[in-house]
């Protein structure tokens, strides 16, 4: 059984992290390459821009948003084959910039990755 962690892309990076993937659309302000100590960049698994936008992590709208962005996942080629691509990696982190721990993509894509 694999492990999905999620953490904020500010956050130091740890060894137990494992592997590392931004999963957001945009690089995240401020930070370096070398800092973000990303593996792997998935902007294709992140929200679309219109989602993203429409979103605008108003937690007033994180029912829907989690729905919406659901839906946009399971009809994305993109997901199907970073699934294929990581069935053997034994710990995951998804890397995101969001403020707000609570109501943020990565955790609707932490909780969808773990039901596959």
């Amino acid at each position: 059984m694999r492990t999905i962690k999620i953490k904020r892309v500010y956050e130091a990076p740890a060894k137990a992290d494992g592997y590392r993937v931004l999963v957001d659309r945009v690089w995240p302000r401020g930070i370096t390459k070398e800092a973000a100590a990303v593996q792997e960049w998935q902007k294709e698994i992140a929200p679309s821009t219109a989602l993203r936008k429409w979103f605008g992590h108003d937690p007033e709208r994180w029912k829907e948003f989690q729905k919406k962005y659901r839906d946009e996942l399971k009809h994305n080629e993109a997901v199907i084959q970073f699934i294929e691509a990581h069935q053997s990696t034994k710990v995951l982190t998804l890397v995101y910039a969001a403020k707000d721990e609570a109501h943020n993509h990565a955790l609707v894509l932490q909780h969808y990755l773990e039901d596959r």
